[in-house]
């Protein structure tokens, strides 16, 4: 019996997020829909001139953590905090949603990280991330008992830009093959896959990573093609199983020969698009994780990434199996 469904590592990020036009972006030299790192000084311009602000505990696979839990399935997350007001926030915030968080903080500088992410009218997140006490994340963080009893561990692409958190990732995978476990990743950000494209591929290509999350935009630049149906044939064969996300199309996903087109659920309105990918993967890992066909991991994802693209944050507000159980997605 596994300790865990799914074990998360990623950078622990406080989000400050705050609606902005697209003159704004302009002006402040913000390229839209990326994930922009950001040093102290920048971090420090960018939010005095932030206009109101929402502050919720995030990061990419922090996200998709509490997305887990909330479907009722059993989470852990390695990431790295400092000790102060910020760390305070985001470890009560992550263990509030049930998510087994046991890190060491730090003790001194650098800061918790966080992201200022700027929504224009129609939904789109431009991220500027001060990465702080992230990059400290290393190998001494690594909790064998929880990397050997989650059935997956699920890591996010962004940390491959703090080399420390290489080692841990890889020291991590290695435990949970070793113990029959399976690995996922996500590739993150069309930007990210840009800056380590080879390692990815390496990453999927040498087993490393058996399931792979991505968008069209990320997929396409992983294999440097405008063609997504060339794209999705060439992650096809790389790894075991890969689900691609596609907006408002829904998504596909592949295994070998099999390929599994899955609905957008329909929304209100579209207020946010932070979180998700990661809220996907978290519908699509928990489906997974208790024994689902992929049809039905497939549409968890969908309903879990439609439910918080209506709202502003990257966490649902509602509790997601309430609302798989009243579609019929778990009963």
């Amino acid at each position: 019996m596994s300790e865990y469904d799914v074990l998360c590592i990623g950078n622990a990020i406080v989000d400050i997020i705050a609606q902005c036009d697209e003159a704004f972006l302009i002006e402040n030299g913000i390229i839209k829909g990326a994930m922009n790192l950001i040093d102290t000084e920048r971090a420090e311009l960018l939010y005095s001139r932030m206009g109101p602000a929402i502050e919720a505990s995030g990061g990419s696979a922090g996200n998709t953590a509490a997305g887990v839990a909330s479907l009722g399935g059993r989470a852990a997350y390695f990431g790295k905090v400092s000790r102060d007001k910020l760390g305070e926030i985001y470890t009560h915030d992550i263990r509030a949603q049930g998510v087994a968080f046991d890190t060491s903080p730090l003790a001194g500088d650098p800061p918790t990280a966080r992201s200022m992410i700027f929504v224009t009218p129609d939904g789109e997140r431009s991220m500027n991330t001060y990465l702080g006490a992230c990059v400290e994340l290393g190998p001494e963080d690594v909790e064998p008992v929880k990397a050997r009893g989650a059935k997956v561990t699920y890591f996010e692409g962004y940390l491959w830009d703090p080399p420390r958190a290489k080692q841990a990732i890889r020291m991590t995978a290695d435990l949970a093959h070793a113990a029959g476990r399976e690995v996922s990743m996500t590739l993150s950000d069309s930007f990210c896959v840009d800056r380590y494209r080879d390692e990815f591929l390496d990453l999927m290509r040498s087993g490393t990573v058996d399931i792979v999350f991505a968008n069209s935009h990320e997929i396409k630049s992983l294999y440097r093609t405008s063609s997504f149906d060339e794209a999705l044939a060439a992650i096809r064969k790389d790894c075991r199983i890969a689900a691609v996300t596609r907006s408002e199309k829904g998504s596909v996903i592949v295994r070998g020969d099999e390929t599994v087109a899955i609905d957008a659920i329909s929304i209100g309105e579209l207020v946010d698009t932070t979180g998700a990918g990661d809220l996907y993967a978290a519908g699509f890992l928990y489906g997974y994780t208790t024994g689902r066909g992929l049809k039905e991991c497939g549409d968890l994802g969908s309903l879990a990434a439609g439910l918080v693209i209506q709202q502003v944050g990257p966490r649902p507000r509602q509790n997601l199996r309430q609302e798989a159980q009243k579609v019929g997605l778990i009963r």
